[in-house]
């Protein structure tokens, strides 16, 4: 039988939503210097059990973030390294020939791959091929691995976080689109400020390297992931979320559409409506607001929608493009 829940419980864990924020964001600036939005959506993505694309060039720390957070959170963490010669098989697991020393007998054993874990950091995802790229699809979507006519259930929670390189990056290959929407969040890591780079360069090359602690555990994480889910629906939210995402589809009416091909499907709207949700919760505010959804428009939407070639000439980018509708749409 299920058991009830508890209102008193879900209220305690919703009131620990926020200082649990702002511990982690105290843990893990102890390592990552500055990148305060980057370490707000990837929080949020986490809360709302989405998956995360880095978008940056190479020595931004993208790597060391994911890290950061694994240890921070206490969760089982593991790491493939994408490469050109990178095969399925060396992500989900393969099967091994086994023999009985005893008996002679001889039987396959399945050996897991690294993507059963519960953080899973795809580092540099772009630079292996799309068919090892799509490897991780079905996981990223159900949640379980199919090998060799077996279907293995991942452990909860599941979370890819992939960093990508620009794709104008030699030795780099376009993620396949299928695989760009099962990414809650698309966060772009930018180069630090002066000052930033400063305190990095002394952090880093003076004394030790700092660590970050652990200040949530697994079991907590998924009692807060579950809670969540259970927070109160704001339709303006709702309606709001589906608004802008329908404004990016070509023929929408709204002006800004027009530096738009191919515009964003429903899962966008779906991830717009957790991820504001995720957003509020993380601040102490129940119910979402149509700020929230504004919060994490640009990073649900960038990567997907597809820019016409006029938007491209003319040096328009997809976070320009949504920022412009959704001064549009208000």
């Amino acid at each position: 039988m299920t058991q009830p829940i508890d209102a008193q419980d879900d209220l305690a864990l919703f009131e620990a939503l926020a200082p649990t924020r702002r511990a982690l964001l105290e843990t893990i600036g102890k390592v990552i210097v500055g990148q305060r939005e980057v370490v707000d959506l990837m929080l949020t993505a986490m809360l709302a059990d989405g998956h995360c694309l880095f978008v940056g060039v190479p020595g931004l720390a993208k790597t060391l973030l994911v890290q950061t957070l694994a240890e921070a959170v206490g969760v089982e963490f593991g790491r493939v390294q994408f490469t050109p010669d990178l095969m399925p098989s060396d992500i989900t697991g393969t099967e091994v020939l086994e023999e009985d020393r005893a008996t002679g007998a001889r039987h396959l054993r399945f050996v897991k791959g690294p993507v059963f874990t519960n953080l899973l950091l795809a580092d540099e995802i772009n630079r292996t091929p799309p068919k090892t790229q799509a490897a991780l699809l079905q996981a990223m979507a159900e949640r379980r691995v199919t090998a060799a006519g077996h279907t293995y259930p991942l452990s909860r929670p599941f979370l890819v976080f992939a960093t990508q390189n620009p794709i104008e990056q030699e030795g780099t290959y376009p993620l396949p689109e299928a695989q760009q929407d099962r990414f809650m969040f698309s966060i772009e890591v930018g180069y630090p400020t002066p000052e930033e780079e400063e305190a990095i360069v002394l952090r880093t090359t003076v004394g030790q390297m700092p660590s970050a602690s652990e200040v949530l555990s697994l079991e907590r994480l998924v009692a807060l992931q579950g809670v969540l889910r259970r927070l109160p629906a704001n339709p303006d939210v709702i309606r709001y979320a589906v608004r802008l995402v329908g404004a990016t589809r070509p023929g929408s009416g709204a002006s800004a559409a027009r530096w738009i091909r191919w515009g964003a499907g429903p899962r966008a709207s779906q991830y717009l409506a957790v991820g504001a949700r995720a957003w509020a919760a993380l601040r102490g505010n129940e119910v979402p607001s149509v700020a929230d959804v504004r919060a994490v428009a640009v990073a649900t939407l960038r990567h997907r929608i597809v820019l016409s070639f006029e938007a491209e000439a003319a040096g328009i980018t997809a976070s320009d493009v949504i920022r412009q509708l959704i001064e549009e749409i208000g």
